[in-house]
């Protein structure tokens, strides 16, 4: 008898572990199932935009150079190929993918310089030469390929500054001159004369980025005191006024904000394409490829597909018509010169390239 119960106890104690096993197994693919479909969403979410390389930029490899766009064509010159300053310049045509030597700047080369283009002209100013912070301005006129210089920036000497065009006016500001700065200055074409206006009301701070969205503009990211800025600014030139929006880090308790990673750093590119920004690359602690885009309506920023490419500081971006655009930049001792293509609403394909062929 005692075989015989001792026996019934450990067929129902297996059937017993056997149901639990039975449980714990089909609640763990359920989890892996629900994951999956997490992951998938997660990976989709991540994957809207896409990246198509193009021509690499025809000077040798730099960072910390400028760029413009006057009409439907790109400008990029300056900068530092790791051993130089430069003063080259470069006319980028994306119906041909192809790029073309201009005339070189005529001031001194430099490296982390401004750069805004207008409907007409294009402008270059400030930076480094690797003795000297500078405050001279340069107008290039692509019609005749020829500059000429402006009026000096009006405020002090300074590299790592922010600057953008409205209504064919120029704005620079930001920056470094020995210490951060927050000043802002708009440069009239008409006149050849600077007008400081109202201070960035944010914090000071060097190697933030710009852009423009309707009229208005934006200033976020950059550096002061050893600390990454995470204020948000629109800037207002009609009435002059600067409008705080949504901090770039998580600092709310809303779930908006809960994936805010990697939007703070410094030496980032921004761009603009149909209403909407765009800041990418650069970094903190180290160079990344993360893409982010923001909606003005929402005051949200959402992640974008990374750049299929080195990460890297100190690049360039710009925009043409739908197109988004970063070249150049560098990685520790790494100078780039490829261009990358940023498509915002298309489906992400891996690694896809473009020719163009001159008809």
């Amino acid at each position: 008898m005692t075989k015989v119960k001792f026996k019934t106890v450990f067929n129902n104690l297996s059937i017993s572990m056997v149901g639990i096993f039975l449980k714990v197994f089909v609640f763990s693919i359920l989890l892996l199932l629900v994951g999956s479909c997490k992951d998938e969403e997660s990976s989709d979410e991540e994957l809207v935009g896409n990246w198509i390389e193009l021509s690499d930029f025809e000077g040798v490899p730099r960072s910390d150079a400028v760029a413009f766009t006057i009409g439907n064509k790109a400008y990029v010159g300056t900068g530092y190929d790791g051993e130089d300053r430069l003063n080259d310049f470069w006319e980028y045509d994306p119906q041909l993918n192809n790029w073309t030597r201009k005339a070189d700047f005529p001031g001194i080369a430099r490296s982390g310089a401004v750069g805004f283009g207008t409907d007409t002209k294009g402008y270059i100013g400030t930076g480094y030469d690797g003795t000297n912070k500078l405050n001279d301005f340069w107008e290039y006129d692509p019609a005749t390929n020829t500059w000429t210089q402006v009026a000096d920036f009006g405020g002090s000497a300074r590299y790592g500054a922010i600057a953008f065009a409205i209504d064919n006016k120029g704005y620079v500001g930001t920056g470094y001159d020995g210490n951060s700065l927050k000043d802002f200055w708009q440069y009239d074409p008409s006149t050849n004369q600077w007008n400081q206006k109202i201070s960035l009301s944010g914090g000071k701070r060097r190697d933030a980025v710009a852009f423009v969205i309707d009229g208005k503009g934006y200033v976020c990211t950059g550096i002061d005191n050893g600390v990454y800025e995470n204020d948000f600014w629109e800037y207002n030139p009609i009435s002059n006024e600067w409008s705080k929006k949504r901090s770039i880090a998580d600092l709310s308790d809303d779930e908006y904000d809960d994936d805010y990673t990697s939007l703070t750093g410094i030496n980032k590119v921004a761009f603009s394409i149909n209403g909407k920004g765009y800041i990418a690359t650069g970094g903190t602690s180290s160079a990344e490829t993360h893409v982010w885009e923001y909606d003005p309506s929402s005051d949200w920023w959402q992640k974008r597909t990374s750049l299929e490419a080195s990460a890297r500081v100190e690049a360039v971006g710009f925009a043409i018509e739908d197109l988004g655009y970063i070249t150049t930049g560098r990685n520790s001792s790494y100078y780039f010169d490829d261009l990358w293509g940023f498509e915002p609403g298309s489906e992400q394909v891996d690694l896809d390239k473009i020719s163009i062929v001159a008809p």
